[in-house]
């Protein structure tokens, strides 16, 4: 006799679509991470902006991690990127500028994300509830079944 009339098949088939939920979120987590890194990176440079003066001598970074010492010949030349590639040279005020806008950006797609996230552990909760149902029905099957088999037992005797 099957126990809950399929029910397994079913049962496997919800726990897979929680795992690929799961991963899922696990996925845009990380994308969050990424996005508030990025964030932490935009503050620096904004505090960074904010502190300095032309004459200051400051630490460029080359890549590679190597850095050379250079002297801010004027402030309000900075150069900031604006996103696909392209950048656009800015006063101070208009760099601070540039990079709050920016942040702001970062702030609206973590919310983006985060919601997204919400949709999904909504999905799996669902998912999990169904589950737990398939179970209560197949253990109520299976008390029924092994009730009925004790009842055609005593009839024996």
């Amino acid at each position: 006799m099957s126990l809950g009339g399929g029910g397994g098949g079913q049962m496997q088939e919800l726990q897979q679509q929680m795992q690929a939920i799961e991963q899922e979120i696990e996925s845009l987590d990380e994308e969050i991470e990424e996005i508030r890194q990025e964030k932490t990176g935009v503050d620096e440079a904004v505090e960074a902006v904010e502190r300095l003066d032309s004459g200051d001598t400051v630490q460029v970074p080359l890549g590679g991690g190597a850095y050379v010492r250079a002297e801010v010949a004027d402030i309000d030349e900075i150069v900031v990127e604006l996103g696909g590639g392209y950048a656009a040279e800015r006063d101070q005020a208009g760099a601070i500028e540039s990079l709050n806008r920016r942040k702001d950006l970062l702030d609206e797609q973590i919310a983006d994300v985060q919601e997204e996230v919400a949709e999904l552990e909504a999905e799996s909760d669902q998912l999990e509830q169904q589950a737990q149902q398939m179970q209560q029905q197949q253990m109520q099957q299976l008390q029924q079944q092994m009730g009925q088999q004790d009842d055609g037992d005593g009839d024996d005797e």
